[in-house]
């Protein structure tokens, strides 16, 4: 069982990079991500653990933790942060521009991610915090250039629907300019976010070093 970066250290990162703190707070219980299992065609959210489950110790233990922010490179910041006995290190983003149909609609905070956790052997893991419920069942794109990927949904995130495909997601966001995501919210708000790919690659080989 794996999972993405604990939701308090997105609520740290949060704080860290300017939102308030009812912002951030609001922003770890958003990003709460589900447990997840891995398989060559995909990757499927598991059931939430127990409160006795050493994902949930895990993520007590880190709530006391702020990320460090290893640099800022372009639109895109490097960090690391204690993750149980080990460490992990992401990379992430905010939205150049973010639009929904109806228009205006209320979001929460909105980021993409991509992260590393050697003691697990991750490495360059996406994700996407949305910002609202998704539509149950169903599937969020990301698009770079002419290349288009799905993403499984569940809560407010997002994570690549195809693992087989991430490195080669991650390889084309190193060489683009500009990331677009589309999502359904479970109210039927379309959105569509559109990310500067400027400094990505820099971001990217910094957290490689943070995290071998």
């Amino acid at each position: 069982m794996k999972t993405v970066v604990s939701r308090f250290v997105v609520a740290a990162t949060v704080a860290t990079i300017g939102l308030s703190a009812a912002a951030a707070a609001a922003a770890a219980q958003q990003a709460a991500a589900p447990g997840e299992t891995k398989s060559k065609a995909a990757r499927v959210p598991a059931k939430h653990k127990p409160g006795g489950s050493p994902a949930r110790k895990e993520a007590a233990a880190d709530a006391g933790a702020s990320p460090t922010l290893l640099g800022q490179y372009g639109d895109w910041g490097a960090y690391w942060a204690p993750n149980g006995s080990s460490k992990v290190c992401f990379v992430l983003a905010k939205p150049a521009a973010a639009q929904t149909t109806p228009p205006n609609r209320p979001r929460n905070p909105i980021y993409f991610f991509v992260a590393s956790r050697p003691a697990e052997n991750v490495r360059n893991e996406v994700s996407v915090m949305i910002g609202y419920p998704f539509k149950s069942g169903a599937d969020a794109t990301v698009e770079v250039g002419t290349a288009k990927f799905a993403m499984n949904t569940q809560s407010d995130g997002a994570w690549i629907k195809n693992v087989a495909e991430e490195a080669r997601l991650v390889e084309i966001m190193r060489k683009g300019s500009e990331l677009t995501v589309t999502g359904t919210s479970s109210k039927g708000t379309q959105s569509v976010d559109h990310y500067s790919l400027k400094g990505l690659g820099q971001a990217l080989a910094r957290t490689s070093q943070e995290c071998k």
